[in-house]
């Protein structure tokens, strides 16, 4: 077992010990079932590989043995989840590093309490067939996009290091619909589609993508997808979120160490996916559920790079103002660091 894996499993076991009280010195010993606490998680989208550490989780009864009882709920709105946990509707919920910018811009009073993809997978695409060999030559071309307003200004960053402006490629709302929009010829790009997900489907259809992640493009690099707290319940009740965050860290790093059981665990909570897709998709995504920025723990959230991509944000009109980083993140509530 890897060091990593064995200090996320030691930390969940004393964090369990902490919450159940098992620690009294020089008392009798009572034989009682603690009730496990009931915590609800509503996902981003519907179940998919980038959450294959929460079902892991679940599947292996990490949480379980944390003391939670976790209830994972789909939302018909990727951008309604963090809404729901400001609102305190949901416990947790898995949500994107601008959407936290921008709640809290709003006032929402979130904070993001680890990141499960902790780079942008969000990506520039086209086919080989279309002739298109860089940036510079999307002038005039067709480019599908999913109509979200920070993604618009990821293309706009995106054009201007090629000395084009928005004005210079029709840009097409087609919302989920990405795939159709390039795969029909209706558009000769797309942007908005995740590397590890829309790039996989692509690649076993045999269509040759193209693909570039964002921060690869001239977009400050972000965390894709963070885990959203609301910043009262964590005042009350920090340890539930503690012991949630170490049974995910046990359930990635199993995903990690076994790819078929964690395919075989994502069919299982979504009947819809394509068993070969889902195999693929897995395979391109375990990579990037591990830390990318050395030895920092499982969830660890890079200040620094959130400061100068909120930089970005209000630069582009997104934000108005700055908040300051520990208003947004917190690394508190993480496994500990890895040992050399």
């Amino acid at each position: 077992m890897k060091r990593s894996s064995s200090l996320a499993i030691a930390l969940a076991v004393a964090l369990l010990a902490l919450a159940l009280g098992l620690t009294a010195c020089g008392e009798k010993s009572e034989d009682v079932t603690a009730k496990a606490q009931s915590l609800s998680l509503t996902l981003d989208f519907y179940p998919n590989p980038d959450h294959a550490g929460i079902y892991m989780a679940q599947k292996l009864g990490y949480f379980e043995d944390a003391g939670l009882d976790v209830s994972i709920h789909t939302p018909a709105d990727p951008a309604a989840p963090i809404k729901l946990v400001a609102a305190g509707q949901t416990d947790l919920a898995i949500s994107y590093e601008p959407e936290v910018l921008l709640a809290k811009e709003q006032g929402l009073d979130v904070l993001a309490v680890g990141a499960l993809v902790d780079r942008p997978l969000t990506s520039l695409i086209w086919l080989k067939k279309s002739g298109i060999k860089g940036v510079s030559e999307l002038r005039d071309k067709t480019v599908a996009t999913a109509g979200i307003p920070y993604q618009d200004a990821y293309l706009k960053t995106i054009l201007a290091r090629v000395h084009l402006s928005p004005s210079d490629v029709k840009a097409v709302n087609v919302g989920f619909g990405l795939l159709p929009a390039l795969l029909g010829g209706q558009a000769q790009a797309m942007l908005g589609g995740f590397s590890n997900i829309e790039g996989v489907d692509l690649r076993l259809r045999g269509s040759n993508p193209l693909v570039t992640p964002v921060d690869k493009l001239g977009v400050p690099s972000y965390d894709e997808l963070v885990v959203v707290a609301q910043g009262k319940r964590l005042e009350e009740e920090p340890q539930e979120i503690r012991l949630f965050l170490a049974a995910l860290a046990r359930g990635t790093a199993a995903a990690a160490s076994d790819p078929q059981a964690t395919t075989k665990a994502l069919l299982e909570a979504n009947p819809d996916l394509d068993p070969k897709l889902t195999k693929a998709e897995v395979a391109a995504t375990l990579p990037l559920l591990k830390p990318a920025r050395g030895k920092h723990p499982f969830g660890y959230m890079d200040a620094a790079g959130w400061s100068k991509f909120t930089g970005w944000m209000r630069d582009n009109g997104l934000i108005s103002s700055l908040p300051p980083t520990d208003s947004v993140l917190s690394n508190d509530y993480l496994p500990g660091e890895i040992p050399e």
